[in-house]
């Protein structure tokens, strides 16, 4: 089997796999072409790709011979249409909100495989690159939330006087969140949390962040550890309580999201008249409208003194490691689709190889991407 790891377009500095992971792919049987500086972006180089047993080749070597494309973003039409019947494309490809392209992937006759959508259980934690990847971003969303704030994160006394601790909102307490906790008490912040989830309180009180309460919330216990829509009448409690807590917030960071539907919106303008001049919030839901009223994904936007930071990729600012960690979920989920010899075996009956098949067979597959998308998606 020939496997290519193509590079990413864009803004996109993270690759698909790593020369470490290369490495062990040569050992299963399996060779491995890459693009020409695929690995530049995240600091792995040619020569370290072929150091591992890699070869460097031209994308269009790799669309035309390679029978399992590796691409971290959602492949361009450009791209899957130069692909034959039956090759497989492995990455992370948003399917519930790239209905259009799904279609077209099918209608190409393409097996893939997103792996945003494997489910969340204990045997696939090694494979759950949405945590692997919001661990990250939870991480760096405090950084840059730390240096685009205009005082110190933590409490000093001094000569010329006392500072006080800067008082951090995170709203969402799940990968992201937690460790933007985390981040932010080791910065020296006093946390405060809202999460729709009553379970996630003991987490959020160990990591030394106090956890807001709103009754109420429907059920989230199914949801495979997502977000889900609330009443009306929670999310009328629930903007009051934040409407609270924004007031005395200095830095904001917010991460709520569900599945194939746009994010909530959590901060009102009403809530952004009301706090102080100089604060940051950082909108890790942007893509998908983002958790404020005024969030523009991949910009900057200035409100009444109030910096609102929309930033849905914040694992590629930090891209060797998130390479890394990426790169170690993918070889776990090849494990479970290669045979000793290198070659590819398909097991549908493997929940976790069937959770994350989109398209195959010139169908679409995956049920819960069926039930979003309509049957007459346009291709």
């Amino acid at each position: 089997m020939i496997a290519g790891i193509l590079k990413e377009k864009n803004s996109e500095t993270r690759v698909s796999l790593t020369p470490e992971v290369v490495k062990q792919l040569q050992q299963m049987s399996v060779t491995v072409w890459v693009e020409q500086d695929a690995g530049d972006a995240s600091f792995y180089n040619d020569d370290a790709y072929m150091q591992s047993g890699a070869q460097i080749k031209t994308a269009g070597e790799i669309l035309a011979q390679a029978d399992v494309i590796f691409t971290l973003q959602p492949p361009s039409r450009e791209v899957a249409s130069q692909l034959a019947p039956g090759k497989i494309i492995i990455g992370v490809l948003q399917p519930l909100y790239h209905s259009a392209e799904v279609s077209y992937w099918a209608s190409r006759n393409l097996t893939t495989f997103s792996l945003d959508t494997i489910p969340r259980t204990t045997r696939a934690q090694s494979m759950d690159v949405l945590s692997s990847q919001a661990n990250i971003a939870g991480y760096k969303a405090v950084l840059l939330a730390a240096y685009s704030y205009s005082r110190y994160l933590p409490m000093f006394m001094t000569a010329a006087g006392s500072i006080a601790p800067a008082k951090v909102l995170i709203l969402g307490a799940g990968v992201a969140g937690l460790q933007a906790i985390a981040t932010a008490r080791r910065l020296g912040a006093v946390v405060e949390v809202f999460d729709t989830r009553p379970a996630v309180k003991e987490e959020v009180m160990s990591l030394g962040a106090k956890f807001v309460e709103v009754e109420g919330a429907a059920d989230a216990s199914a949801a495979g550890g997502y977000a889900v829509e609330q009443s009306e009448s929670y999310q009328q409690q629930q903007q009051k309580k934040i409407g609270e807590s924004i007031a005395r917030a200095d830095i904001v960071i917010t991460t709520a999201q569900i599945p194939g539907k746009p994010a909530p919106v959590l901060v009102t303008q009403p809530m952004l008249d009301q706090m102080r001049h100089g604060s940051v919030i950082v909108d890790l839901a942007a893509a998908t409208g983002g958790n404020t009223s005024v969030t523009k994904n991949n910009e900057t936007v200035h409100y009444k003194g109030v910096t609102i930071i929309g930033n849905s990729n914040l694992p590629a600012a930090m891209p060797a490691d998130a390479s890394k960690l990426y790169a170690k979920n993918v070889f776990n989920f090849l494990k479970l689709i290669l045979t000793k010899e290198g070659g590819l075996d398909l097991n549908f009956e493997d929940d976790i190889v069937k959770g994350a098949c989109i398209t195959h067979n010139g169908e679409i597959v995956n049920e819960r991407v069926k039930s979003l998308i309509p049957a007459a998606s346009a291709i």
